[in-house]
């Protein structure tokens, strides 16, 4: 596979140090310009700040790219011409010489692939609703059983079925815990009120846990930290309530399917809260960044 990791991640993942990988998805199609790529900046530091090194992947010219310097992130943000890559995506852009940001579960497979243990992204795609008539799941959960990476998030999106993406992820095999918290995050909110099984503290609980699952061996399959936005930066729960509600009726009126619902709910979102529900999401990108780097050092600590 045409792949190509950057020297500074290359160097760090032959000596052993900690790598945080970041989804680009957020920075082509989550935020307008220009303050996507400031963005981008932005948490590409986080992860230096807290001791690791930030490998930033999407796919160019037909180049599955592990580590992106500031021309490549540039053109990430800035190129229109950029596409939105699945992990499904990935045979068809790399053989016709495409371009295109990657999602969860194609940023999680390629940084599986190249050696990278820990992932931050915002919130995973899941089970939705009204799945029983529309049988619509998104493929980060299929993905996430076979990649035997950490990903950090702050639950999924709250958009979608959490309860049945839940117990989808229970049948899948993939294990969830709750960072400081005993119920799942909620994405745009700090609770979705689901109870996890597994609460972890601390960095190196979640590190142990990860080399408990190295010792013990078998099929591989994701670990996700469920990192809550802190409860002052969330959405206000009513209003979350209220615009998803009216969202959602929108959906029906204008009978949106398939993977045109996603990204119409969103901006939904972000339009009748006046911009608060993307300040909430970028609030909990920012923590599971920070704690993705406090893990991966924690995990990498751990094995010299």
């Amino acid at each position: 596979m045409p792949t190509q990791v950057s020297e500074e991640v290359r160097e760090a993942l032959h000596e052993g140090r900690p790598v945080v990988a970041l989804e680009s998805t957020i920075i082509a199609h989550g935020l307008p310009r220009p303050r996507n790529l400031a963005v981008a900046k932005e948490l590409e530091a986080l992860v230096r700040d807290g001791g690791a090194v930030p490998a930033t992947i999407a796919v160019l010219d037909g180049v599955a790219r592990i580590g992106l310097d500031d021309a490549a992130l540039t053109r990430v943000a800035e190129d229109p011409s950029v596409r939105k890559l699945g992990h499904r995506d990935l045979a068809p852009a790399l053989a016709a010489g495409a371009s295109g940001a990657t999602t969860v579960s194609a940023t999680a497979w390629l940084a599986d692939t190249a050696g990278v243990r820990v992932f931050a992204t915002g919130g995973l795609g899941g089970v939705h609703r009204e799945w029983a008539e529309t049988q619509d799941e998104s493929a980060d959960l299929r993905l996430l059983a076979t990649a035997g990476i950490t990903v950090v998030c702050a639950g999924v999106k709250s958009i979608l079925d959490v309860p049945a993406t839940l117990q989808r992820l229970e049948t899948l095999g993939v294990t969830v815990v709750g960072y400081g918290t005993e119920t799942f995050p909620g994405f745009y909110l700090s609770s979705s009120g689901e109870r996890v099984d597994w609460t972890v503290r601390t960095p190196q609980d979640v590190a142990r846990v990860m080399r408990a699952r190295d010792e013990l061996g078998g099929p591989g399959a994701a670990l996700v930290v469920g990192n809550p936005v802190p409860p002052g930066q969330q959405l206000d729960p009513a209003l979350h309530d209220r615009v998803l509600a009216a969202g959602l009726a929108a959906v029906r009126e204008k009978g949106i399917s398939g993977q045109a619902v996603t990204p119409f709910l969103l901006e939904y979102l972000t339009t009748h809260t006046d911009g608060a529900s993307l300040e909430a999401n970028l609030a909990a990108v920012r923590g599971n960044v920070r704690l993705a780097a406090r893990i991966a050092a924690a995990y990498h600590e751990g094995q010299r």
